[in-house]
């Protein structure tokens, strides 16, 4: 087994500004007066209540450091929702240019503590299903939330990328959504979900620093080193609802393959700034790219450049 990729979202201290601070009566079978005697209707138990754990006090500081840290950037006009606009043009060369730094290049190393370096193309052979695991302490509220975005998402993962994405199925992928509490519990149920994971290579997502708020790892168990066959993420949820869902967006799609950040794309959720929330219409594009058949596992960036010139200039309608 080979962890291929490794990714984690992380925001910077220095700039926050300011501190921010059922029971069920179920009605009783009626006996009907016809012969011969019917017997009662069984009355289906209702669901078991989800248990809600309270969370500790690491945990709640992590929820009010996590609010802060979204009230600076929507202060800071980051965390943008609207994909791009005129303000951010970009052509087909930037596009070529944008997806040979966020495909052929890992962000960091296989524990978090370092720099990645350069990679051969990865991405999925197989279809990708996902499953979202939920610590003991997520209410049911944000439970449903995250389920209904993460379905959503996926449907439109595998639209954008011609892969099949789905929520279906035995798991390949699995979504963590965990406090500071759950995390470990919840480390220990992924590894007995996903064949070619053991608690062992999840052991990065243990410790992880206050600036990370979500991560992704993507691994290759078989033949080919470049061609995925699970991958974890894992996403605190102590982040409030905006932060939480662009860590969704971000770590699902990178999961897939775009396994870098870059300065210069933009607009883009594959950039550190934090200026996008939501994948772009230029993501889309670099996934389109990644699993465009004419590129292939194992490609190195020289190998696949002038093919990814050719493709960005068909999806943004370039010259030729």
């Amino acid at each position: 087994m080979k962890m291929q990729a490794i990714k984690l979202k992380s925001w910077g201290a220095a700039l926050i500004s300011a501190a921010f601070l059922a029971a069920c009566d179920l009605p009783l079978p009626v006996e009907p007066t016809l012969k011969p005697t019917a017997r009662p209707t069984a009355v289906p138990a209702p669901p078991a209540p989800v248990v809600v754990k309270p969370t500790s006090e690491a945990s709640a500081r992590l929820r009010s450091y996590f609010a802060q840290v979204q009230s600076a950037q929507l202060t800071q006009g980051l965390l943008r929702r609207d994909g791009g606009g005129v303000d951010t043009p970009f052509t087909a060369d930037m596009l070529a240019a944008n997806f040979e730094q966020i495909a052929f290049f890992n962000e960091y190393n296989g524990s978090f503590t370092g720099r990645g370096g350069a990679s051969p193309l990865r991405r999925w052979d197989q279809p990708v299903r996902m499953q979202v695991l939920f610590g003991d302490s997520v209410p049911p509220s944000q439970r449903r939330s995250d389920t209904a975005e993460i379905k959503k998402y996926a449907a439109r993962l595998a639209r954008v990328s011609g892969h099949p994405v789905s929520t279906t199925g035995t798991p390949n992928f699995v979504v963590i959504v965990a406090s500071e509490d759950d995390r470990p519990r919840a480390l220990d149920q992924a590894a007995s979900r996903v064949a070619g994971i053991n608690a062992e290579s999840l052991r990065a997502f243990q410790d992880l620093r206050r600036e990370t708020y979500c991560a992704v790892a993507a691994y290759a168990v078989g033949p080919d080193a470049n061609t995925y066959t699970a991958a974890v993420a894992v996403i605190r949820a102590e982040n409030p609802d905006l932060l939480r869902l662009s860590c969704i967006h971000e770590e699902l799609a990178q999961g897939l393959g775009l396994a870098n950040d870059s300065p210069g794309a933009r607009p883009s959720i594959f950039n550190d700034d934090d200026e996008f929330a939501l994948l772009t219409t230029h993501d889309e594009l670099l996934l389109k790219m990644l699993y465009d058949p004419r590129l292939r596992p194992g490609m190195n960036a020289a190998q696949a450049r002038p093919i990814a010139r050719i493709i960005a200039r068909e999806l943004t309608g370039g010259p030729l």
